[in-house]
């Protein structure tokens, strides 16, 4: 028991795993039980809350993000340090990073030693360690790897790059840019590579499997212009076959044009969609009302320091308590209504784009058919990736199964598509979208 989806599972793999155990589920706050006798409107739904879960979790990861370019953008490292550094916090409240005393100088000197270019990582690695650079916590010896990422690590010449951008840091060098630039020439010439030859980039390779065998289907190019798919026949179990499945090959065109086919069966009417919507926004009030007790929860704080801190001026003014004291909290508490700020704004925007979203998954679905003639081959393999599993060929033809829930979709579109003008075929939709 599970009082809502999203308490249950935030992922679309733990989702098949609960779905393959054949359990039944109730979920009260929902007024929802789940098991394999459930309707079909009732997984429909049950499939499109674990997508807005999985949303949630989502935009909490994206916000997160944001926080921390921003604080990039201040100069300030916004993630756990490197060796030779320490979280602590400065005189304002925010986190910083400064430099550890007992380890800083042993990686300058670790700079230094490789620098000359007359010994290997191991032996960089194997100094360190004899003059004590250990880690702090375990007393662990720090292994080669770590050396190596050390010396890459332009952070410890008071620059660091953030989101292909390069910052100046409010944090202490421990080494001058000039020697660390010696350090990367000597790198970039031991462990120089030649560069590897761009392999095509074939659409549907590594997304179709051998329909006989279960061997992969892979592109190849035939004179020098046409796209063939073959079958590996890596697992031998087509060997000695005169008509092997690895001699059969199918033109790019014609498995494009079958999946075309396939993703014209996600097709939603204006009324199913309307539908659709209203039943959404129904089963997610509890979410939008939990947002906003969450919003009045910190609004009320963000007042509480406001007047705290005011109290905290005329006690001041009246000689109470002096400048400095009031300049340290004042900060710290100001801090904190920055946070509850953000809090307010990202549960704001989470309210408004929660539902948006999930109806714009629909609309994808949709509009898949028209999409995948647009799309580049790597992006016709991540929407096909997205919509569908167990794709297989055989004897031709392609045949794949649609992930839930838009396996509902071409259910209803295969179960309408023989009804006639007298309305039998909204009855047919009504009986998969309603049930029974």
């Amino acid at each position: 028991m599970s009082k809502k989806t999203d308490r249950l599972y935030r992922n679309l793999k733990d989702w098949v795993t609960v779905d393959e155990l054949d359990v039944e589920m109730h979920f009260p706050k929902e007024g929802v039980v789940l098991s394999r006798e459930s309707r079909s409107s009732e997984k429909f739904m049950h499939g499109i809350k674990v997508l807005m879960a999985k949303n949630y979790i989502d935009n909490l990861s994206e916000e997160a993000r944001k926080g921390m370019t921003e604080k990039a953008e201040q100069g300030i490292w916004p993630t756990k340090t490197p060796l030779g550094y320490r979280n602590v916090t400065g005189p304002d409240g925010k986190k910083i990073i400064a430099t550890d005393p007992t380890i800083a100088p042993l990686i300058a000197k670790l700079f230094e030693w490789y620098a000359r270019g007359d010994i290997s990582l191991k032996d960089a690695a194997r100094k360190a360690h004899a003059a004590g650079l250990v880690y702090s916590k375990s007393g662990a010896k720090v292994p080669v790897s770590t050396i190596h990422n050390i010396l890459r690590n332009r952070l410890y010449t008071g620059w660091f790059e953030w989101n292909g951008k390069l910052i100046r840091g409010q944090h202490d060098a421990l080494v001058p840019l000039e020697l660390w630039e010696r350090v990367q020439a000597v790198l970039d010439g031991r462990f120089a590579k030649k560069a590897k030859r761009g392999r095509h980039d074939f659409a549907f390779s590594g997304l179709i499997a051998c329909g006989k065998c279960g061997c992969a289907v892979v592109g190849e190019i035939k004179k020098q212009r046409y796209v063939y798919y073959h079958c590996t026949g890596y697992a031998d179990k087509c060997q000695g076959n005169v008509d092997s499945c690895r001699r059969k090959y199918v033109r790019e065109e014609a498995l494009e044009a079958q999946f075309t086919d396939l993703l014209g069966r996600l097709r939603i009417d204006v009324e199913v969609m309307e539908w659709i919507r209203d039943a959404l926004h129904a089963s997610h009030a509890d979410q939008r009302r939990e947002h906003g007790n969450a919003i009045l929860r910190h609004q009320a704080e963000h007042k509480r320091l406001d007047d705290r801190i005011h109290a905290m001026y005329v006690d001041k003014l009246d000689g109470l308590v002096d400048a400095a004291f009031f300049e340290r909290m004042s900060n710290q508490w100001r801090a904190e209504q920055n946070r509850c700020l953000r809090e307010i704004e990202r549960l704001e925007v989470a309210n408004r784009s929660y539902m948006d979203e999930g109806v714009q998954l629909l609309e994808l679905a949709r509009n898949a058919q028209r999409l995948f003639a647009k799309q580049e081959p790597r992006e016709k393999r991540r929407l096909l990736n997205f919509l569908l599993s167990n794709c297989t060929w055989d004897n031709g033809e392609v045949v794949a199964t649609f992930r839930e829930p838009f396996d509902l979709m071409a259910k209803t579109n295969l179960s309408t598509s023989g009804g006639s003008a007298s309305g039998s075929s909204n009855s047919a939709k009504t009986e998969i979208w309603l049930g029974n």
